[in-house]
């Protein structure tokens, strides 16, 4: 893979409808399934990634709050012409940082059987049987568990932010 990754949220119409078009493509296409099928009604309230190389999109995935300390992760989609290069685990990654930085405690996500072991090597359990897709994709129901040394980390980062726009009145004064 030559060139640079750059993960980030889509800012455009255009990166909004080539993401869905990426995702209709690899996730719902083969299975006959029609163009709206790669979008649900939790898309104005999650928080979409985008793999770009060259400035083409390669990778997408989307987040979501399920309850106060439970994101879902949804619609993970890398390119066929570039699977197996790490671009799903970059944005996993991203997914995870962007969940320990809003203090989530679990991560679920529904992996495709065929997806299970890459997830299992993000340290995903399977937890249980998840749905089945279209009549015939076999999904299991995975969690993770964000440690809570990450998670006290990320809580006195926080408070040091909080702390930081809030100086001493004195702008003099030193500790």
């Amino acid at each position: 893979m030559n060139g640079i990754l750059i993960i980030r949220q889509p800012k455009t119409k255009d990166e909004f409808e080539s993401m869905y078009d990426l995702r209709w493509n690899l996730l719902r296409r083969p299975w006959n399934q029609p163009k709206g099928s790669e979008k649900d009604e939790k898309e104005a309230n999650s928080i979409h990634f985008i793999a770009l190389l060259d400035d083409r999109i390669v990778g997408t995935v989307r987040f979501h709050k399920i309850k106060e300390n439970i994101g879902q992760i949804r619609y993970l989609a890398v390119d066929n012409n570039y699977q197996g290069k790490g671009i799903g685990r970059n944005l996993m990654e991203t997914i995870y940082i962007t969940a320990k930085n809003q203090l989530f405690q679990y991560l679920i996500l529904n992996a495709r059987e065929t997806a299970v072991p890459f997830f299992k090597k993000l340290g995903y359990k399977v937890i249980e049987e998840g749905p089945l897709l279209f009549g015939q994709i076999k999904h299991k129901k995975m969690l993770l568990k964000l440690s809570r040394t990450d998670l006290k980390l990320q809580k006195i980062i926080n408070n040091l932010r909080i702390s930081a726009k809030f100086p001493n009145e004195n702008p003099n004064a030193i500790d």
